[in-house]
């Protein structure tokens, strides 16, 4: 069977979820080391959004790695398969109309191009969460960074495995400088337009 006859045609479309919502719908993917403020910052830009009545949904590496990615290994394979998996999830999302935001390391600039290709680069909006290592390492709550020093982790980002700083991202949060209120502020300015 081609894949082409594998695709069914539905009547509502994401242009009439997108209307019944009363917003565009997109994904916000944040990338940045362990550490870096990523969930903190995604969790209050969905609770702003929610709380102005837009539909939404936050990926993170925990609710997918649990669940639909859970016999995934950390080796690069398995963590590229796991974002893979990722923006096709999002890319449904977006779909149903749900502004979604994605939290994950995602290291590489080959990785994040994948899942921005998955969504489609009008549906995508990238914040770099820049945070020093040295910060990363000073707040890691898990003991992550710790145990990755030892070598009890391998492959972690940042200590044995590289990350590569995005090239073009939409968004840069310089968490010395800004707060996590100050970043929504600043991500909710840039993407005002794409909400209608």
């Amino acid at each position: 069977m081609e894949k082409s006859n594998l695709v069914q045609s539905y009547t509502i479309g994401r242009k009439d979820r997108e209307a019944k919502n009363g917003h565009r719908s997109f994904l916000i993917w944040f990338t940045g080391l362990s550490g870096s403020g990523k969930s903190t910052i995604a969790n209050l830009l969905e609770t702003k959004l929610y709380q102005q009545d837009f539909h939404t949904y936050t990926l993170d590496g925990d609710n997918l790695r649990n669940g639909l990615n859970k016999e995934l290994a950390f080796t690069e394979e398995g963590r590229n398969e796991n974002l893979r998996r990722t923006a096709e999830v999002a890319k449904l999302f977006v779909d149903a109309g749900t502004i979604v935001i994605g939290a994950f390391i995602s290291p590489t600039v080959v990785v994040r191009e994948l899942v921005k290709n998955i969504v489609g680069c009008e549906n995508y909006v990238e914040v770099f969460v820049n945070t020093p290592l040295a910060i990363c390492e000073q707040r890691d709550i898990k003991g992550l960074y710790k145990k990755a020093r030892t070598g009890e982790i391998k492959n972690f980002t940042g200590i044995s495995s590289p990350y590569e700083n995005p090239v073009k991202p939409d968004i840069i949060i310089h968490t010395i400088e800004e707060s996590p209120e100050q970043a929504v502020e600043k991500i909710m300015g840039i993407i005002k337009k794409r909400l209608y």
